[in-house]
């Protein structure tokens, strides 16, 4: 190495030149830098799955206790029921309880909204691909009766337990309900304005007699024999009697 004006330079086949050492140190950043952005991605791609794992976990433990509510109100009666018997029947905690649900009456609830809720779902999503309106009504009917298909308990709950609290119903169950009779409504409007249905007929009157054959089937197929398949069935055939009735 030799010295020029203050400055040290390599000499040649000896070291490094001073560019080849800039350009090496740069590539080790750079190299630093991306290690340090892979390590931060895989760290931020870890703690989203746990994250998604979590809640998994916690949707599943919610379905369990929901389920286990279902067949200790439909054995015991929704007053005669302590939450404690719930936590038994799910396989959790007392207290694992009050994570998910305030109260009895919010579980009891609970149990209502959810299956309302994936009847309002599939009338949103489904329903618009149907060709017209009175197919759109067969397939809510079919909907209804379907979801309560091999779950006796569930029916029995829905139909006949959530009632034994007026107040329940008015401040909780209401609000749900009501939206799912407009959705009804709005298939009966549809089509009167197509043709497809008679004009002199109410649209929300229409809807709550609708729903009010539904729920009349349910209760009786819940405190009889509940014979398999005997909902599918009997959608099939009320479906007929109201699209007839409904004709212009």
């Amino acid at each position: 190495m030799w010295l020029t004006a203050g400055r040290a330079f390599d000499t040649p086949g000896t070291t490094m030149s001073e560019s080849s050492l800039s350009l090496r140190r740069r590539n080790a950043r750079a190299a630093r830098e991306g290690g340090g952005k892979a390590d931060r991605n895989a760290r931020a791609e870890t703690a989203r799955g746990r994250s998604e794992d979590k809640r998994r976990r916690s949707g599943d433990k919610r379905d369990r206790i929901l389920n286990a509510a279902v067949k200790v109100f439909a054995r015991n009666g929704f007053h005669a029921t302590r939450v404690s018997e719930v936590a038994k029947a799910a396989g959790v905690a007392d207290g694992t309880i009050y994570l998910y649900f305030k109260s009895k009456e919010e579980l009891l609830v609970s149990l209502f909204e959810d299956r309302v809720d994936k009847l309002l779902t599939f009338m949103r999503e489904e329903l618009p691909k149907k060709p017209d309106a009175p197919s759109r009504l067969r397939a809510v009917i079919d909907m209804q009766l379907g979801l309560l298909e091999g779950e006796r308990d569930l029916a029995e709950v829905i139909t006949v337990i959530l009632r034994q609290s007026t107040r329940l119903m008015k401040e909780f169950a209401a609000p749900h309900f009501l939206a799912y009779l407009d959705g009804i409504a709005k298939i009966i409007i549809e089509g009167q304005s197509t043709g497809a249905f008679r004009t002199d007929i109410s649209p929300h009157v229409a809807a709550r007699a609708i729903f009010g054959a539904l729920d009349g089937i349910t209760l009786t197929w819940a405190l009889g024999r509940a014979e398999q398949g005997a909902l599918g069935r009997a959608a099939s055939q009320l479906a007929d009697v109201l699209l007839r009735g409904l004709q212009p």
